[in-house]
């Protein structure tokens, strides 16, 4: 991308989550990108899932470095571009909410915050997609065991793994025959079940919470309780336009602070990832708004690009 924000190049690859694969196959995903689009460049941002720790952070900017991808590199979360890609201004908040979840916050002044997000041992609940459909597991399993309220979810969810019964789903799971990374797919399920059922809806209550609870907590670490405060939400479970739980993330932000506003992220990460570079490179004010469409134009056609490796020049 030109420094206009015309758009020069856009190449997608496979999954480049370094947590997952590790940091030089990571790096290998975006070295066949970064050549494919026509690198070295002046300037790679290069804002990229399982990033939560500053050496995380330094040992995949020694590796890119190595690479030749750019003169200059800049490497963090890739939360950090769901917020600058669903707002106008380069601070705020932003939780994303996919496969996984993650929260940060930067205030006027250039201060953040950040969480581990690591799951239950950082302290995090409902924490994804994959963390809603564990918690309809369990709650269909007590509902047909009789430890808990009934639920529609009893049927529904050993259903939609075509399992006769949630014993069979739990000893399907138990035994790795279906895969834990499957649960996330329950989550629209969960949804659409929490229309009328307390049980689902329930859940549906704890995620909204859950979101709330990392946003009160950014906000009040950066002091920002009583700013006008852009609150970005992204990922797959928060872009589901689910009435429920918007609402409730919405009525738990007003009781945070007054003037936190809740925007829908418009735009891919990636996009969030070039708006970055164009504020260090002190942009002229018309090519962010280019630089946008050019790119929301090249990805429309590709779906959900979640987990998948992208890169512009």
């Amino acid at each position: 991308m030109r420094e206009d924000g015309v758009l020069l190049g856009f190449a997608r690859g496979p999954l480049s989550h370094s947590q997952i694969i590790g940091v030089v196959p990571s790096a290998d995903v975006v070295d066949a990108l970064a050549a494919e689009v026509g690198a070295p460049a002046d300037l790679a941002v290069l804002l990229l899932a399982g990033l939560d720790f500053p050496d995380e952070e330094e040992a995949y900017q020694a590796e890119a470095e190595g690479r030749g991808w750019a003169t200059e590199i800049v490497v963090g979360n890739d939360t950090y571009a769901v917020l600058r890609a669903g707002t106008e201004r380069p601070w705020g908040v932003a939780v994303t909410c996919g496969s996984g979840m993650n929260c940060v916050g930067v205030a006027a002044d250039g201060q953040r915050v950040r969480f581990p997000s690591l799951g239950a041992v950082s302290g995090d609940t409902m924490d994804g997609a994959g963390a809603l459909g564990l918690a309809a597991v369990s709650a269909a399993a007590r509902s047909a065991d009789g430890r808990g309220p009934n639920s529609a979810l009893e049927g529904l969810v050993p259903g939609h793994f075509e399992m006769s019964d949630t014993v069979a789903l739990a000893r399907a799971l138990h035994d790795g025959e279906i895969s834990s990374r499957r649960l996330g797919e329950l989550a629209p399920l969960v949804f659409e079940a929490a229309e009328s059922d307390p049980v689902a809806g329930d859940l549906v209550d704890r995620q909204a919470a859950e979101v709330v609870a990392f946003v009160r907590a950014a906000v009040n670490r950066l002091g920002l309780a009583n700013e006008e405060v852009e609150v970005v939400l992204g990922g797959g479970v928060l872009q589901s336009g689910n009435r429920r739980l918007l609402g409730g993330i919405e009525a738990g932000l007003r009781e945070v602070g007054t003037g936190l506003s809740v925007q829908i992220a418009r735009s891919r990460p990636i996009v969030g990832a070039a708006l970055l570079g164009l504020d260090r490179l002190g942009a002229d004010p018309a090519a962010y708004e280019r630089a946008r469409e050019e790119i929301d134009r090249a990805t429309e056609s590709l779906g959900d690009v979640t987990g998948d490796a992208a890169t512009v020049s």
